[in-house]
């Protein structure tokens, strides 16, 4: 059985989380990232915290661009393959936030992993992005040196996620960019001995 629109049932299962996470405050406690996922083992959370949201702004932002930026990815490479770059996104990205910030939570990382992936198999896709219509890679360009400024002024982004996923999503769109041109190299040799043989059978020679 196969899995179709992969984009859509992660979205729907942000917004049964979020809505959890504003029925209980436990809800946010027992699945956000923290040092309890290192110290504790709660290895969990490393999966769970994709899922969570901090408010409806961070919720609607993330879920736009799962929406639009995964459909397009899903369709171009595979669900398979989409919820592999999706969780392998996120993962890495907690892996590495949880050094870094003594919280977090979102499916930034996993998103930002979509756009990476997408940077390098349609750089030239426009997009709107910083209030203006651009190419794929220029969009991408300026989300990763916004994410570097970003780490030099404080807030409550994570952009160490960002950047986390952004990276995992250009490997991972370079694995399928030289999967691809493999694939394409892969020729059928015919031994000569059938050739002639096909020759002598059918065209008389």
């Amino acid at each position: 059985m196969k899995i179709k629109f992969c984009f859509l049932w992660l979205s729907l299962v942000c917004i049964i989380c979020f809505i959890l996470q504003n029925l209980s405050s436990w809800f946010t406690e027992l699945f956000v990232l923290n040092k309890g996922a290192v110290y504790n083992y709660e290895v969990w959370r490393f999966v769970s915290s994709i899922f969570l949201h901090l408010g409806i702004i961070h919720l609607a932002y993330n879920l736009f661009a799962l929406l639009f930026f995964g459909f397009l990815l899903e369709k171009l490479i595979g669900s398979k393959r989409f919820l592999i770059l999706f969780f392998a996104s996120g993962i890495i990205a907690n892996l590495i936030s949880i050094w870094f910030y003594n919280s977090s939570l979102g499916a930034s990382g996993a998103i930002y992993g979509i756009l990476g992936t997408l940077i390098v198999i349609k750089p030239m896709m426009i997009v709107w992005a910083f209030g203006l219509i651009l190419p794929m890679f220029i969009a991408g360009i300026l989300w990763v040196i916004g994410d570097l400024i970003g780490l030099f002024i404080p807030s409550n982004i994570g952009h160490i996620a960002h950047l986390s996923g952004i990276f995992v999503g250009i490997l991972f769109g370079i694995y399928l960019l030289l999967k691809q041109k493999k694939k394409k190299e892969i020729k059928v040799v015919v031994p000569e001995e059938y050739v002639r043989l096909w020759e002598d059978r059918f065209m008389g020679y």
